[in-house]
């Protein structure tokens, strides 16, 4: 059993030496596992030469690609600790992240090198990948410049930090989840454990379309096949019209995904034979609509699994597979499945107590597979017990599968990604002529979630337009585009509950009342 996520690797390539691990589409490059092994190997030596001791960070603000996945596995062999970063943050996103975790390197690559320069990296050492380096920067070449002299090996400790992925906590602004080797090798071994069908086999080729700054494409589609030894063909960058060309190309076997692909597939002609030697599609992220799995599944003839999880579970706690049903045929409306072997699910109230079959409420979870708290100091981590709020509202059918209800938590879900309404708040009330800000997300067709600002204006009586204007203005320039609301209402106040809080049900309701 792996105690470092790399032994995988080391594992694998001991195996098949020469069998081909990544495929980067846009280049037409190919990587063996002992290339892949070797060159993970290079790039540890190089980091520890240079100083960068065990435990500590590394930030990779980078795009799907070999050299990703490359530095990624040497900063695990090495023993520190991986931090990835959408590299499409804007410079303020990336200045914060870096400020919580001090990482000694930040690589960012020719999509995020811009923002990297423009944000406040403090000492970190900048290395820049498919772009001319400035003035004491580092090309990524130079951390596979170190020759292996010995084998490096990271410290035999399962429990020691692995990752850390910002994403949201009950507060709203974005934390550091910390994932140890224990809690993202757990992962791999309960997903392989589901064997009707396997999740994944050796003989399997995967898109790598998820963004591997999300755990979902870090750990489920990257590692769970370096674990087995399956190619993994790395996309970088989601283009519906020439998606179903590469998978018939390539042979691609296994694709998992989120909802917004199940969307756009169901528009495209030749969806049934570009998909016709597909294995497998699991859906994850946020949740599939059931009509639009209905909708794919009648032109693809595919069904469509799907999987539940969080960052904090690293990530998957349910799935569809193995539920009994009969070959190719639709998971039932609104199911995510059942806990992985491994995992344990209980729903309580707001007392914390047993809730009564039938009855929603809250998802607590156990298992090897969780996180270890927030950084930097553990906080809000499982209990004494192992358990953990998930935060999510659900009921058990009566097949036991579970059924997502709702949340508790504000977070937006925007093509499975998440978005907290209140980084989005901050970041544009300070946009000229502008009171307070309120933000929601709504239901959307294309991307699961949208956001929507409320805006009270400082001119009550005044144009609405150029408050407007100035709010996605200031938007676009301190927020990743995925995060910009998608509608800007002003209006005259917000509405409050009893106790002062924006009354954002009210808000919801709105918006359902006035689509446009």
């Amino acid at each position: 059993m792996a105690v470092n996520v790399s032994d995988d690797l080391r594992e694998t390539a001991r195996r098949d030496p020469e069998g081909i691990a990544l495929i980067e589409p846009r280049t037409e490059r190919r990587v063996t596992w002992a290339e892949f092994d070797q060159w993970a190997d290079r790039v540890a030596q190089t980091l520890l030469g240079r100083g960068v001791l065990a435990g500590q960070r590394v930030a990779l603000v980078m795009s799907n690609g070999i050299d990703l996945a490359v530095a990624y596995y040497g900063v695990l062999r090495g023993g520190m600790v991986a931090v990835p970063i959408n590299p499409r943050a804007t410079p303020r996103e990336i200045s914060r992240m870096v400020a919580a975790c001090a990482p000694k390197i930040v690589v960012g690559d020719a999509q995020s090198i811009t923002q990297v320069r423009q944000a406040d990296t403090g000492d970190s050492v900048i290395v820049v990948h498919r772009a001319a380096p400035q003035e004491g920067e580092l090309r990524f070449g130079a951390l596979l410049e170190h020759a292996v002299d010995a084998t490096p090996v990271a410290p035999p400790d399962p429990e020691s930090l692995a990752v850390v992925l910002f994403t949201s906590g009950a507060t709203g602004l974005p934390r550091g989840v910390m994932l140890t080797h224990r809690a993202l090798v757990a992962d791999l071994d309960q997903l392989l454990e589901v064997d009707s069908p396997p999740v994944i086999r050796p003989d399997d080729v995967v898109l790598g379309l998820l963004p591997m700054f999300h755990i979902y494409g870090l750990n489920c589609v990257l590692s769970l096949s370096v674990r087995v030894g399956a190619a993994v063909v790395l996309v970088e960058e989601f283009d519906p019209g020439s998606l179903l060309a590469e998978i018939a190309e390539r042979h691609i076997t296994n694709l998992p995904v989120a909802p917004p692909v199940i969307s756009a597939c169901v528009g495209l002609s030749g969806l049934r034979e570009a998909l016709a030697g597909v294995r497998l599609i699991v859906s994850g992220a946020s949740a599939l609509d059931p009509e639009l799995a209905e909708a794919f599944h009648a032109l693809s003839g595919q069904p469509v699994e799907q999987g539940y999880g969080l960052t904090e579970t690293a990530p998957v706690l349910t799935m569809t597979i193995g539920d009994g049903r009969a070959p190719g045929e639709l998971p039932p409306g609104g199911s995510v499945g059942r806990p992985l072997p491994g995992v344990e699910i209980a729903l309580r109230d707001f007392l914390g107590q047993v809730a009564a079959p039938g009855d929603p409420a809250q998802i607590w979870v156990r298992g090897a597979n969780l996180f270890s708290g927030y950084w930097p100091d553990g906080s809000d981590g499982p209990d004494a017990e192992g358990w953990w709020a998930t935060g999510d509202i659900g009921l058990l059918d009566d097949a036991d599968n579970l059924v997502l209800v709702d949340r508790l938590k504000e977070t937006i879900n925007v093509s499975g990604f998440n978005v907290y309404p209140s980084e989005i708040e901050e970041a544009i009330v300070d946009a000229p002529g502008v009171e307070s800000v309120a933000v929601i997300g709504v239901e959307d067709e294309r991307t699961g979630e949208a956001v929507v600002a409320f805006v009270v204006p400082e001119d009550l009586e005044g144009d609405a337009a150029p408050v407007e204007e100035a709010v996605r203005a200031i938007a676009a320039e301190r927020l990743a585009r995925f995060k910009v609301p998608s509608r800007v209402i002003v209006v005259a106040a917000l509405p409050h509950s009893p106790t002062g809080k924006v009354a954002k049900g009210r808000l919801r309701a709105l918006v359902k009342s006035d689509p446009a």
